[in-house]
């Protein structure tokens, strides 16, 4: 009886033994595929929410933006940045990029529009309550995006020519590289005014709108996207289109102004 205890006893020591020995299994990580997301300044906020819904329903793929003035991130794709996916402020620049054959087919939609706005410091107590005001309003900084490279800056422009007010402000005018730039430029007081689009005046405090250019002065500002032909990664940047475009991407466009 004795004996048959201390065998057991051994037999269950070796199994602890070999079980302590033998090598953990580990679960093998989840690969991810980083899709490279460049898109107009305008977006920035709300595509920084969307990110982590976003990737918590798609462990496997990351997402990288890279924000700025959609008419130099067009440049950036033209001279062979890695990018998969084009967000624009502007029919234009994504029409620039179709024309050489850039585009991946049957991808490009359009998924958001936005109103221009002219926005002062909250605290201001000037007479700049129009556009149609500007050429005569006491100001020496209007800001304004960079015409050749931001959207809001030709939507501007476009707005300045329908008023008959280009001569009038063109000394008056403090260029920004993007749309938030323009928009830190009346936050920080270094511009007495400024035009930004709805959706920017609404993420700061410190600046309100005191109008909303007619839509008949420039043309519709619509944003289109589309997964790039260089893309390495076209089905996950299809699968970031589709929900961008999808229920949970518009609500939060809706919620920041889109």
């Amino acid at each position: 009886m004795h004996k048959k205890i201390i065998s057991l006893i051994m037999v269950v020591a070796l199994i602890i033994m070999v079980t302590a020995c033998s090598p953990q299994q580990k679960a093998e990580p989840v690969k991810k595929t980083e899709i490279m997301i460049s898109a107009a300044a305008s977006l920035k906020d709300a595509l920084t929410e969307l990110k982590p819904k976003f990737e918590q329903g798609h462990p496997d793929i990351t997402l990288t933006y890279s924000f700025g003035g959609s008419g130099k991130l067009a440049q950036q794709i033209e001279q062979g940045a890695p990018v998969d996916v084009f967000l624009s402020a502007s029919k234009k620049d994504m029409d620039k990029l179709n024309d050489k054959k850039l585009l991946a087919a049957q991808t490009r939609t359009d998924f958001a529009r936005n109103e221009l706005v002219l926005i002062v410091p909250e605290g201001s107590t000037g007479a700049i309550d129009s556009f149609e005001k500007l050429g005569t309003a006491p100001l020496t900084h209007l800001a304004v995006g960079e015409p050749q490279s931001v959207p809001a800056g030709r939507y501007s422009q476009e707005v300045f020519n329908a008023l008959g007010l280009s001569a009038k402000v063109k000394n008056k005018l403090v260029f920004g590289s993007d749309v938030r730039q323009v928009l830190s430029y009346v936050e920080s007081g270094s511009a007495e005014a400024g035009i930004v689009y709805a959706t920017d005046a609404r993420v700061s405090k410190k600046v309100k709108v005191v109008a909303t250019a007619n839509p008949k002065w420039h043309k519709p500002i619509v944003y289109p996207a589309a997964v790039l032909a260089g893309s390495s990664h076209a089905e996950q940047a299809k699968e970031f289109l589709a929900y961008l475009t999808g229920p949970e991407g518009k609500a939060t466009l809706k919620t920041y102004g889109f």
